[in-house]
């Protein structure tokens, strides 16, 4: 069985100095830095709702420095460069080198655009990346670049894959799912086994951005998905990793109990127990939610509980990112799952799961309610009715 993974819990290898039993109210597991919104693409879910040039206003390299130093200070968490596309900053490779020589396990993820050549894959390896992912949301160029809003992405993101290969950089594949897709899933896990993928990064869209409501997928379908993804795990060579899914934990523990009954499982115990798995990355050891173990600050310092969640709770050039991320009341209230409203607040698995802080506040424009796209009713929530 390949090794299942929950919104964004990679976790470091044994690296000296890493806490990987970190406590969640002093240090994000994950921390995510949107180094610039530029992007030649268009994608019909961005979150970000990308442009064309870079924001004069964007944290600085000096600044950056400054950030990443504060990163460092807060347990190594795993860093991950986005945007925008990374690759509009010239300055990218010197970020992420300054980050990896002070211990930052570093990611990125561009867009696949014409500026992915050879050579920027063999420049990111020289500095040390520990990773670059692609993504792709349709098995055809059609499905695609539909999705993706330009005509020859799908062309540029093969390439790119290609490139990879040839370096033999292990290759990640991230794919949003969405109404647009969700008939293709099967044909796009063909094809990340056709390529040697190791590890699946499953998005489950998010009404924000340019994301809307009507490209979702039904809570119905949701709860679907999860399954054939538990079961494809079965199956497939790769790692599967779900973001924007936390009920996707409560399905996989209620799969497990079913196989063995009377045994219960707690989050670490649905993990294989692998300590490396095949991308080399590992888990973490409990879940990750929007403010929960995972912080995002923007391209001009602000800071947020996730790229999702667009509750402005500080800026890094008036703050350091550790007292916003311990003190701001908005994550402490993340951190806090007993506090979350309706069935949310009193479902046996609030502690693993939570729901999808961002769906929540997405749709009812509040970041406590539940999750609005989950079937479950627990017991708890029954006995209230």
């Amino acid at each position: 069985m390949s090794n299942i993974f929950f919104d964004g819990q990679e976790e470091f290898p044994d690296i000296k100095g890493v806490n990987r039993n970190r406590d969640y109210n002093q240090s994000p597991f994950i921390a995510i830095w949107e180094v610039t919104r530029a992007c030649a693409l268009k994608c019909l879910h961005c979150r970000a709702e990308a442009q064309y040039n870079r924001d004069p206003r964007e944290l600085t390299f000096e600044e950056g420095k400054k950030l990443l130093n504060e990163i460092a200070a807060m347990d190594y968490p795993l860093l991950v460069f986005t945007g925008g596309d990374p690759l509009m900053r010239e300055d990218i490779y010197d970020l992420a080198k300054y980050a990896i020589d002070i211990g930052l396990r570093v990611s990125m993820t561009p867009s696949a655009t014409p500026k992915v050549t050879k050579k920027a894959i063999e420049r990111a390896k020289e500095v040390g990346l520990s990773r670059w992912a692609f993504s792709l949301d349709g098995s055809t160029a059609e499905i695609h670049d539909r999705f993706r809003g330009t005509s020859g992405s799908f062309d540029l993101t093969m390439k790119a894959i290609q490139y990879l290969k040839e370096l033999e950089i292990p290759l990640q594949i991230n794919t949003t799912v969405s109404r647009y897709n969700i008939d293709d899933l099967d044909n796009i896990a063909q094809k990340l086994e056709d390529m040697g993928t190791v590890l699946w990064s499953v998005f489950f869209l998010v009404p924000t951005g340019r994301g809307k409501e009507g490209d979702m997928i039904s809570p119905v379908q949701h709860e679907q998905v999860f399954n054939w993804l538990y079961d494809l795990s079965k199956r497939v060579p790769f790692d599967i990793k779900t973001t924007a899914a936390q009920h996707y934990r409560r399905v996989v523990l209620q799969r497990k109990k079913e196989e063995n009954p009377g045994v219960e499982r707690t989050f670490s115990e649905v993990m294989t127990g692998k300590q490396h798995t095949k991308d080399g990355l590992g888990r973490a050891p409990k879940g990750v939610n929007d403010g929960n173990g995972f912080v995002f600050i923007s391209h001009i310092g602000d800071v947020y509980p996730s790229g999702l969640l667009p509750i402005n709770c500080g800026n890094v050039r008036e703050q350091s990112l550790s007292s916003i991320y311990r003190d701001s009341p908005v994550f402490q209230a993340l951190r806090n799952p007993s506090g979350f409203k309706g069935k949310c607040g009193v479902c046996e698995y609030r502690n693993i799961c939570g729901g999808s802080r961002a769906r929540a506040y997405a749709m009812s424009g509040d970041y406590l309610e539940s999750e609005p796209f989950c079937t479950y009713i627990p017991k708890g929530y029954k006995d209230s009715l």
